[in-house]
C-alpha cells in the first residue's frame, strides 16, 4: 500500500469519525431535551446515515473497525454498569440474579424457539439457534435507560447484572447449537455445563484480580502511585480484564463488569479516593462511556439490512412479540418467585420483564453466525435485528411512564 493510498485511508476514517462524533453529539443533546433516552435517537441517526439512507456511513459488519468499536465499547459500558452496581443490594436478590442469568437463558430460548418454528417454520434445532442468539440481554442499552430514569436500585441493578452474566449462557449455547444444527457436535448437558462454569469462574477471577490491583494503584495510601493517572489505569484495565479471560477462553465481558464492581464498590476493600479524583473519575467514565454509546448504536443502526427484514417482516415480527411477551414474563416469574427473600412485588417484576432491550451481543452474534455460513442465517438475523429496532426504540421510550404508572418510587 503506497502512502497516497494509506493518507486517503486515514483521511476516511477521520472523516467518518466526524460525522459519527458530531452526529451523536446532536442526537444526545436532543434527547436530552426531551428526557428520553439518548440510544433511541443514536440508533435512528444511524439509520438515516446508513445505507439505507445517506450512506454516509459504510462499516462493514466483519471489518476490524467494526468488530474494535462493538467490542470495546461493550466493555467499557458493561464496566461503567458494574461500577454503578453495589454489593449490599445484589446480595438480596442474588438467588434471581444466578437463576435468570442461566435457566432465563434456556427458557427464552425454547419459547423463542418454538414460536420461530410455529411462524417461520424452520427446523426446531435452527429455531432454537435463533431463540439463543436472541436471548442475552444489552448492557449498552439499559445501563444508559436506568441513568436517565428513575428506576429502584434493586431493579436496576438486578437487570445491569442480569445483562453481564447472562452473556456467557448465550454465547455457549448459541455456538453448542450451531455445532448441533451443522452436524458437527452432539448435545452434551455436561460440556455445556462445565464450559458455562470455566467462562464464568475465569471471567469473575480475571476481573477480580486486574480489579483489585488497578484499584490498589490509584487509591492506596501507601502504593496508589498511579493515583493522579486512575482513568487511564481504567481504560487499560477495561482491555486487560477482557484480553485476560479470553485468552484463556473465558468470558471477557463479565471479566470487565467484575472489574466495574470492585471499582465502584472499592470502600469495602479499604480504599478511599478524595472527592476531587473521585469526581475526575466519575467525569471521564461518563464521557467514554457517551463516545462508546455514540459509536455502537450509530453503527448498528447504519447496519440493519431493511431489505432482509422486509422479506420476513411479518413471520419475524411474530417471534419478536412473543419474545417480548410471552418468553420474558415467563423467564422473569419463573426466576425470581422462587426467591422469597427479595421480597419481589409484582409491579416490580412487571418492570423487570419490560427491561430487557436487545442490542449488541445479539447483533454481534447474528453476523456471525451469517459468517460461519449457518443454517437458515439470514432469517435469523432478520429476526435479531427485528427484536434490536423493537426493543431498543419502544422499550426505552416507554419505562419512565410504565415506572410512573406503576407507582415505583426510587
Amino acid at each position: 500500500m503506497d502512502q497516497s493510498t494509506s493518507l486517503s485511508h486515514v483521511k476516511e476514517l477521520l472523516y467518518l469519525l466526524g460525522i459519527i462524533l458530531s452526529t451523536g453529539m446532536l442526537s444526545s443533546y436532543i434527547a436530552k431535551i426531551l428526557r428520553l433516552p439518548d440510544v433511541v435517537f443514536l440508533l435512528f441517526a444511524g439509520i438515516i446515515l446508513g445505507v439505507n439512507g445517506l450512506n454516509l456511513i459504510d462499516i462493514k459488519v466483519n471489518s476490524v473497525l467494526n468488530q474494535l468499536i462493538l467490542i470495546f465499547g461493550s466493555c467499557y459500558i458493561l464496566f461503567d454498569g458494574g461500577a454503578s452496581v453495589r454489593i449490599q443490594i445484589i446480595k438480596k436478590v442474588w438467588p434471581t440474579l444466578l437463576l435468570i442469568s442461566t435457566l432465563g437463558v434456556l427458557i427464552t430460548t425454547f419459547v423463542s424457539a418454538i414460536a420461530a418454528q410455529f411462524f417461520i417454520g424452520l427446523p426446531f434445532i435452527v429455531a432454537l439457534l435463533l431463540g439463543s442468539t436472541i436471548a442475552s440481554t444489552d448492557p449498552a442499552t439499559l445501563i444508559p435507560v436506568f441513568k436517565q430514569t428513575k428506576v429502584p436500585a434493586k431493579i436496576s441493578q438486578l437487570v445491569i447484572s442480569e445483562s453481564a452474566f447472562n452473556d456467557a449462557m448465550a454465547v455457549i449455547l448459541t455456538m453448542t447449537l450451531f455445532s448441533m444444527a451443522v452436524g458437527e457436535n452432539a448435545f452434551s448437558l455436561t460440556q455445556s455445563f462445565t464450559g458455562l462454569l470455566q467462562q464464568s469462574i475465569v471471567g469473575i477471577l480475571a476481573g477480580g484480580i486486574l480489579g483489585y490491583i488497578s484499584v490498589s494503584i490509584i487509591s492506596h495510601q501507601k502504593y496508589g502511585f498511579l493515583r493522579e493517572y486512575a482513568p487511564l489505569v481504567t481504560l487499560m484495565t477495561v482491555a486487560a480484564a477482557f484480553l485476560a479471560a479470553d485468552n484463556f477462553h473465558a468470558s471477557g465481558f463479565m471479566a470487565v463488569f467484575i472489574f466495574g464492581i470492585v471499582l465502584g464498590n472499592k470502600d469495602l476493600f479499604g480504599f478511599k479516593t478524595n472527592n476531587k479524583e473521585q469526581e475526575k473519575l466519575d467525569d471521564f467514565i461518563l464521557t467514554t462511556s457517551l463516545i462508546m454509546r455514540i459509536f455502537i448504536f450509530i453503527l448498528l443502526g447504519s447496519q440493519v439490512d431493511f431489505s432482509l427484514i422486509a422479506k420476513y417482516f411479518w413471520p419475524a415480527l411474530g417471534v419478536v412479540l412473543v419474545f417480548m411477551f410471552v418468553a420474558r414474563p415467563l423467564t422473569v416469574f419463573l426466576c425470581a418467585l422462587p426467591n422469597r427473600k427479595a421480597n419481589w412485588k409484582l409491579k416490580e417484576l412487571i418492570l423487570i420483564c419490560w427491561t430487557r432491550e436487545t442490542g449488541v451481543i445479539p447483533g454481534a452474534l447474528a453476523s456471525m453466525l451469517i459468517g460461519l455460513n449457518a443454517p437458515h442465517a439470514d432469517i435469523i438475523a432478520a429476526v435479531t435485528f427485528m427484536a434490536i429496532i423493537i426493543t431498543i426504540t419502544i422499550q426505552p421510550l416507554t419505562t419512565g411512564w410504565l415506572v410512573e404508572k406503576l407507582s415505583i418510587n426510587k
